[in-house]
């Protein structure tokens, strides 16, 4: 059964990657989580299994990526698993591009820890900021 814990577990995961504390992001994830995120896009998109690979991740993203605007919108709990549809804005530091992206962020939980994640977003916009101008 989902729980309200389920979703303060994602959002705690958002407020502490907001304020740069990596290590308190990456407390939220199970020793054996899969992270995963489609598409080609550079520093991004892969497959980040257990809590080492996740914490490159964050890093990777936190020094490549600036985030303007993120705002998740709609919590939904069911069973273990806590999806979050939502919008962002980010500028790619390494070319000065900025992105707007729609998406869908689906968690699972386990005992107060994250165990899978995947992304639904559109890649084609995001590889396109890091390699060919601006998308607004």
């Amino acid at each position: 059964m989902a729980t309200p814990e389920n979703t303060q577990v994602v959002s705690d995961l958002y407020a502490s990657f907001g304020r740069g504390d990596l290590a308190a992001a990456c407390a939220l994830v199970a020793e054996d989580v899969v992270w995963h995120l489609p598409g080609t896009v550079p520093h991004y998109s892969g497959t980040y299994e257990g809590p080492g690979d996740v914490a490159t991740f964050l890093q990777e993203l936190n020094t490549t990526v600036g985030i303007e605007a993120f705002e998740p919108q709609e919590f939904v709990r069911a069973a273990n698993r806590v999806l979050v549809a939502s919008w962002s804005r980010a500028r790619v530091k390494t070319t000065g591009r900025t992105f707007n992206n729609r998406w869908v962020m689906a968690f699972t939980v386990r005992d107060g820890k994250i165990t899978q994640f995947e992304e639904y977003a559109d890649t084609q916009a995001l590889a396109a900021a890091h390699e060919h101008g601006d998308l607004l």
